[in-house]
């Protein structure tokens, strides 16, 4: 069942996503080479607590962060280490969700450690642009697979590779609620989309084939030919006119 917010739930969720975005923003000047994967959580987890909110990964399924940081071939859910330093021409995804009374927003972006080779930035822009092709369904009347659809066409059309195993969701009193959102499909499929649906719509999209397999850890997911691979998520609302963003 999809869980229809309202206003007064939507608000409480606006405040935890603005700081669920202001964290990914500040990310962009501290992310560089040198900086471990550890201290990006530490980074994430004292902000969040800072604005009064809870990491919302930390201790979700047994997760050990704050953050998701996952870099170069690895889709989702890295575990940051004390010994994983980011270096020249790296790419990291970050996941972040913070929670607010009891409410989760949730988001990720992927960014270039210092000078990254091109191929790498343009799969980083594929990824983000995919995004926001899917929310152009994100309106009252379109059914659910029409922004999977739209995801795939931008990411495939450009001749990347959209992973299967991982969707995106709704997100609201818990992280992960009804309904699943892959990021590929046929068009005109699953429910319509309603005023106060919420969704995490999140593209993860590969330089190569979308096969992954989970490390030895039980959390690490990376892509099964070594290729790199690229996360963009927001926190959104349907409305009755556009889509909200909550984490931009």
């Amino acid at each position: 069942m999809i869980i229809i917010k309202s206003e007064q739930e939507i608000d409480i969720m606006r405040q935890s996503g603005s700081v669920t975005g202001l964290v990914l923003k500040e990310l962009e000047s501290f992310i560089k080479p040198g900086v471990t994967t550890q201290e990006i959580d530490q980074f994430v987890e004292d902000m969040i607590r800072d604005h009064d909110m809870i990491p919302s990964f930390k201790g979700l399924y047994g997760f050990p962060a704050s953050a998701c940081v996952s870099v170069n071939e690895e889709v989702v859910h890295g575990i940051p280490s004390k010994k994983r330093k980011l270096k020249e021409g790296d790419i990291v995804s970050v996941d972040v969700g913070s929670t607010y009374k009891s409410y989760v927003s949730d988001a990720a972006r992927t960014y270039p450690v210092g000078k990254i080779d091109p191929e790498a930035q343009r799969l980083i822009d594929v990824t983000r642009d995919s995004f926001f092709e899917g929310l152009k369904f994100c309106k009252v009347g379109y059914r659910l697979s029409d922004i999977s659809h739209a995801i795939q066409v931008k990411a495939e059309s450009e001749g990347y590779g959209v992973i299967r195993d991982f969707v995106g969701h709704g997100v609201g009193r818990d992280m992960h609620e009804e309904p699943q959102i892959p990021n590929y499909g046929a068009p005109g499929r699953g429910p319509r989309l309603a005023k106060g649906m919420v969704f995490a719509i999140e593209p993860m999209i590969t330089q190569g084939d979308y096969e992954v397999e989970t490390l030895l850890n039980n959390w690490t997911v990376v892509t099964l030919d070594g290729k790199l691979s690229a996360h963009y998520e927001n926190t959104v609302v349907i409305t009755d006119g556009e889509p909200e963003l909550l984490t931009l």
